[in-house]
């Protein structure tokens, strides 16, 4: 009998999470990434590693930069509030009046020393140690799991009704999550309906909970989740809270990096623990990262597998990564060993040429600290290498 023959289907559940623009924790990402923006913009070589704290009529930035730029962190900060939606305290915060605190620092000299100290732009350091995860699977074009796929979409489509009015009782906090039933065949994974779907909306008051779960149903989940994935036995959890009037900051401080699972592949593959927003490229936690995605997705798009998880890790002060790994979960004609030799052929995955072939001195980084990290065509790290193996 062949091995073909003999793979048994294993049918599980698996659930993801997504979280609004307006939630505490993705408002100090973005508010993180801004700053991040403001300096790359006018340095490209600035060193940043800036971290944001909200509470309620608060906001306080820190961290250490060094950078030739100069910013207007106040102006910055009230921009990125603004742009969100908080514009009125009932809302759970006011860009016009909270307060902007500021404790930033310069970058430690002997991180620096490590870093670039007698290196070309290639041989560049990495700027800590750590351990990094790209994952791909085929289950959809973008070669994400579908899961954190239609969780960010269903906020994306919350939020687009809020700007544009046609929910006016929406307010800018909220999260998602979707429960999939997947069949697995050989390793590979297809999602076949969706099992449980739930949306916490921050809301305005005056407005029903019936209106405001007919409006997400019809509105929101009818236009967001393709209609096949969707049966009589799916079930529907819309303001499960009954209430969801007091959000923002107000009701639960943010703090950056607080979302690194929403912000990479919503629990599948593995995750090294490093947060993302508010750091420079030269932050492996986010650079390397980003190349790991770029090396999963490559070997997916080209066929040689089904399913991939890559892991990178780096040392301080040192261009080359410590370790690549390649996993397949017995999706590949070739072994896994074939695999790594293949990603080591067609990619540096130095700091330095990562950095380069990515083009991570660009400010392009608050666009990537809402809806997801992966899966978005506009990111370098989603252009998939031709490989030559």
């Amino acid at each position: 009998m062949s091995c073909k023959t003999a793979m048994k289907e294993k049918r599980f559940l698996f659930t993801s999470e997504s979280v609004a623009e307006g939630h505490s924790d993705k408002m100090c990402d973005q508010i993180s990434d801004a700053v991040l923006d403001a300096h790359i913009k006018a340095d490209p070589d600035a060193k940043v590693a800036c971290e944001c704290v909200a509470k309620t009529g608060m906001i306080l930035l820190c961290g250490e930069i060094t950078s030739k730029a100069v910013v207007d962190y106040q102006q910055i900060v009230r921009e990125t509030v603004k742009k969100i939606g908080y514009d009125d305290s009932s809302k759970g915060l006011d860009y016009k009046t909270c307060t902007v605190l500021v404790a930033l620092e310069q970058q430690c000299h002997e991180i620096k020393q490590a870093i670039s100290c007698g290196k070309g732009d290639d041989d560049i350091g990495a700027g800590d140690q750590g351990l990094m995860f790209g994952y791909a699977t085929d289950e959809t074009d973008e070669c994400m799991p579908l899961t954190i796929l239609l969780a960010h979409k269903l906020n994306a489509k919350i939020k687009s009704l809020e700007r544009n009015g046609t929910l006016p009782w929406l307010r800018p906090d909220g999260k998602t999550q979707v429960t999939m039933e997947y069949r697995e065949i050989g390793g590979a994974v297809e999602p076949i309906r969706v099992h449980t779907l739930v949306i916490s909306v921050h809301h305005a008051s005056g407005v029903s909970l019936e209106q405001m779960q007919k409006e997400l149903m019809d509105k929101v989940v009818k236009e967001v989740v393709p209609a096949k994935y969707l049966d009589e036995n799916t079930v529907y959890h819309l303001l499960p809270s009954k209430a969801f009037l007091e959000g923002g900051p107000k009701s639960d401080a943010g703090l950056t990096g607080r979302k690194i699972i929403v912000d990479t592949y919503g629990g599948w593959g593995a995750h090294g623990g490093g947060a993302f927003s508010g750091k420079d490229p030269s932050k492996v936690d986010r650079s390397a990262a980003y190349a790991a995605r770029w090396v999963a997705k490559s070997l997916v798009k080209a066929g040689l597998c089904r399913r991939v998880l890559v892991q990178l890790s780096y040392a301080i002060g040192l261009s080359h990564p410590l370790a690549i790994s390649v996993f397949h979960y017995g999706t590949s004609d070739r072994s896994e060993e074939q695999l790594l030799d293949i990603v080591q052929k067609n990619f540096d995955l130095r700091l330095g040429p990562i950095i380069r072939e990515l083009k991570l001195k660009s400010p392009i980084y608050q666009q990537t600290a809402c809806y997801g990290h992966f899966g978005r065509e506009e990111f370098t790290w989603e252009q998939p290498k031709k490989l030559v193996y």
